[in-house]
C-alpha cells in the first residue's frame, strides 16, 4: 500500500471507530458506522470499492435528525476522508 493511501485508511478505521464509540451518539448511528468500519476492514473486495461501500453506508446518516451538530460534522470528516481514499487507491 502506498504511504498516502495507508495514511488515508488509518485514519478512516480510526475515525470510525471513534464514532462507533461515542456514547453522545444515537445508537444506529453508532452501529453504521461499525459495519462501515468492517466493510473496510474486510479484504474481499478492492480498497477503493470497500471505501465507497462505506460512504454508501454513512451517507444515510447525515439526514438523521436524533444526530447532533457534533456526530454529524464528524460522518461529513469521515466522508471526506473516504472518498479520498477512494479517488488513491484507484490510481
Amino acid at each position: 500500500m502506498r504511504k498516502e493511501v495507508e495514511r488515508l485508511y488509518n485514519e478512516a478505521i480510526s475515525l470510525l471507530t471513534e464514532l462507533s464509540q461515542d456514547a453522545t451518539i444515537p445508537k444506529n448511528v453508532r452501529k453504521k458506522a461499525l459495519e462501515a468500519r468492517d466493510k473496510l476492514i474486510r479484504g474481499d473486495e478492492a480498497l477503493d470499492l470497500r471505501a465507497v461501500s462505506a460512504v454508501y453506508l454513512l451517507e444515510d446518516l447525515v439526514n438523521d435528525p436524533n444526530i447532533s451538530a457534533y456526530g454529524r460534522t464528524m460522518i461529513f470528516t469521515i466522508i471526506a476522508k473516504l472518498e479520498a481514499l477512494a479517488r488513491e487507491a484507484a490510481q
